[in-house]
């Protein structure tokens, strides 16, 4: 019996309780847009600035490396995604092939990371709106950005979707754009840069390496922040109208996406301009624009990244909502949060979440400008764990099929669970280098606080249930 047929006989069953009620709303090309989308993002847009400062061209070579990795994390979660395809997934297969208290700790984690990336990111989008118009108070454009979005994010998982998909359409277009005319650049030699540019700037300034592969591989920790949200597509699985066929197809996209995306737009950009000329701040495609002599282009980049502020932050408050839903279903976050309000979105989780994120507008508001960088440093912790969960659920699940106990999935991972470890590798290695960066390792201690606090809930929750703590997913195929 296959996947699909057990899941449809299951249907309505305990197996499926996490995307029970959902409207399967999202349909191939929204699913498509937001898998795009979701590797798109501020990381890539601001962040990359400062990598290229400190590792030069060699920071195309960080983006691929860490590219070839992201994909193999997406393989292993498409095989999962496609043996029980729910809303919630990292969380839920946690606590199947890991443990109760492991679905626990991934579904709060993850959360954690998207409330903290949407602090991060609101208050980013009010600074740019401040381009334009400087005398509107920060606090007040933020405010009205969260309700837009919260409101967006109640009507139904179609306008989500709708939102989002036009979000990285702009996304989309503006590194394309960017691509077509610095090739033109290159190949024709046009506009201002054109005496400059040359592909020989890869490795003519000390080098493509130029200041030593130990400053490339630091900024790794950079390059993996850029990436999250790649993930995003696993908790579209419940509300996709034809998960079997478009998740697969979403995740299949990864390598050109990483390719055209990150590896070619940086690739183009370090051609164009010398990478000594990238300063520790701002954006590299506003420094590409502006070298090639097109007018406004700090305004058009500011309005792209306006647009992938906000679209990080429409994504995480979808995330949040429905993973409490998750928690709750398993009874490891308030039972209210279970409900679904007439539209089939979990409406108070979602308010939760926005309340926490209102609180990180007024935190960034009054903290220093520093503040912003140790936000995105939890975020990527967490987002580590998060795919560290993935992977090592991914290998269990395979040694239960080797072991006969699963059947395979309709999309199996090339390479089995030997590409997972390797992934696994990679991963520790990262949060070995935040652990050496003295700037960065304090996303490290506010982990290490979170995991206390979540023992303590965890503590409480055996205390009141002991039942919720000692539940462990029984796998659906072993049923039958």
């Amino acid at each position: 019996m296959t996947s699909a047929q057990v899941a449809k006989e299951h249907e309505g069953g305990e197996g499926n309780r996490p995307e029970e009620g959902y409207e399967r709303g999202l349909g191939s090309r929204q699913v498509q847009m937001i898998a795009i989308g979701g590797a798109i993002g501020v990381g890539l847009f601001l962040g990359a600035g400062a990598n290229i400062a400190k590792a030069g061209p060699s920071l195309i070579l960080m983006y691929a490396l860490a590219g070839v990795i992201i994909f193999f994390i997406m393989r292993a979660l498409g095989e999962l995604l496609l043996y029980r395809p729910v809303t919630g997934s990292f969380a839920e297969y946690s606590r199947e092939f890991l443990g109760p208290f492991f679905g626990y700790f991934t579904g709060w984690t993850y959360w954690l990371m998207w409330v903290v990336t949407g602090m991060a990111e609101l208050t980013a989008a009010a600074i740019y709106i401040n381009y334009w118009f400087p005398g509107i108070p920060q606090w007040v454009t933020a405010l009205v950005f969260l309700i837009v979005l919260f409101v967006a994010n109640l009507i139904s998982v179609k306008l989500f979707g709708e939102i989002e998909f036009w979000f990285s359409m702009v996304k989309v277009t503006a590194i394309l754009g960017m691509i077509v005319i610095g090739l033109g650049v290159l190949t024709l030699g046009f506009s201002q840069a054109g005496d400059t540019a040359a592909v020989s700037n890869l490795w003519a300034f000390d080098g493509f390496f130029p200041k030593g592969v130990g400053s490339s591989l630091m900024t790794l920790q950079g390059v993996m922040f850029a990436y999250l949200a790649v993930e995003l597509v696993g908790v579209t699985a419940g509300e996709s109208d034809d998960p079997e066929k478009t998740l697969p197809k979403a995740i299949n996209t990864l390598p050109w996406r990483i390719a055209l995306f990150y590896v070619g737009a940086l690739t183009v950009i370090l051609c164009v301009v010398k990478w000594t000329e990238f300063a520790d701040e701002g954006s590299p495609f506003v420094k590409a624009f502006e070298v090639i002599g097109i007018p406004a282009a700090a305004g058009i980049v500011n309005f792209v990244v306006l647009t992938a502020a906000l679209s990080s932050c429409n994504s995480g408050m979808y995330s949040t909502g429905r993973m409490l839903r998750t928690l709750a279903e398993n009874g490891e976050a308030p039972r209210v949060f279970r409900k679904l309000s007439s539209t089939k979105t979990p409406a108070l989780g979602t308010g939760v979440s926005v309340i926490f994120m209102g609180i990180g507008v007024v935190l960034n508001y009054t903290v220093p400008e520093k503040a912003f960088g140790y936000v995105t440093s939890v975020a990527t912790a967490a987002g580590i764990w998060t795919w560290l969960m993935i992977l090592v659920s991914h290998v269990r699940y395979r040694r239960a099929v080797v072991a006969g106990r699963l059947p395979s999935s309709a999309f199996p991972a090339p390479g089995g669970a030997k590409l997972s470890w390797v992934a696994i590798v990679f991963l520790l290695f990262v949060t070995g280098l935040i652990a050496y960066d003295a700037d960065a390792r304090v996303c490290l201690y506010v982990m290490g606080g979170w995991y206390v606090a979540l023992v303590i809930g965890w503590s409480v929750l055996k205390r009141r249930d002991p039942q919720v703590t000692a539940r462990r997913r029984e796998p659906e195929f072993e049923k039958l």
